[in-house]
């Protein structure tokens, strides 16, 4: 991966970094709340342009409400709509976990997918849902999750140049090792939420800013 942009490659720093910002954040775990990974699917499909803890808001009623994948296979578009709502791109989502989960049913034996090729084949399931069903579900690391936290940090940490999250992914994996890819993504999320913020960085309390080639500080 060629570094071509205004950002000097960083790539050297990567494991000083990584290691700084680990011990920042020690136990980075998931926010959004699920107890298998049919809620980790439908959780992760409706946190697509929403808050974890609006999510979590609207899941602790919904899955008491829809129990299973047949309740949500048997879903009213309309009604599980309302149930969504406040997340968001309601109508959208809830075509899209009414689909995954009838086709969980017809194709999957009524189990959530547990490999990428088959996880993608689900409506709606793009690498980034994939990848934390797998490793948040099954405990199956298979690449990184990026979102627009891990797309903007490591843009601006020098780590890729890369816009397309695919190109992101395979440039991250480049740098850390298979069993921290989870680590990583959940730690760049919580620095970019709570330090690198997008529009007021706080680049003078940033634990990486000395290593970081877009610090402000």
């Amino acid at each position: 991966m060629p570094m071509n942009s205004a950002v000097p490659d960083n790539r050297d720093n990567f494991n000083q970094i990584f290691k700084l910002l680990q011990g920042e954040y020690p136990n980075a775990e998931p926010m959004l709340h699920f107890k298998n990974p049919l809620e980790l699917l439908v959780a992760t499909i409706l946190s697509a342009q929403c808050t974890d803890k609006q999510v979590n808001k609207v899941t602790q009623v919904l899955f008491k409400r829809y129990r299973n994948v047949e309740d949500f296979a048997e879903a009213d578009l309309t009604e599980l709509g309302k149930d969504i709502y406040t997340t968001g791109f309601y109508h959208q989502k809830a075509k899209h976990i009414i689909g995954s989960a009838q086709l969980i049913l017809t194709e999957f034996g009524g189990k959530v997918p547990d490999t990428m090729e088959n996880l993608l084949k689900l409506p709606g399931v793009g690498r980034k849902t994939a990848n934390i069903v797998l490793a948040r579900g099954y405990d199956i690391i298979e690449g990184i999750a990026v979102d627009t936290h891990v797309t903007r940090l490591s843009q601006k940490l020098g780590f890729t140049t890369n816009t397309d999250p695919k190109k992101i992914e395979i440039d991250l994996m480049e740098l850390a090792e298979k069993k921290d890819l989870e680590n990583l993504s959940m730690t760049l999320i919580l620095h970019g939420r709570n330090v690198c913020i997008a529009r007021r960085p706080k680049c003078g309390i940033c634990v990486v800013s000395g290593l970081c080639p877009s610090s402000e500080a």
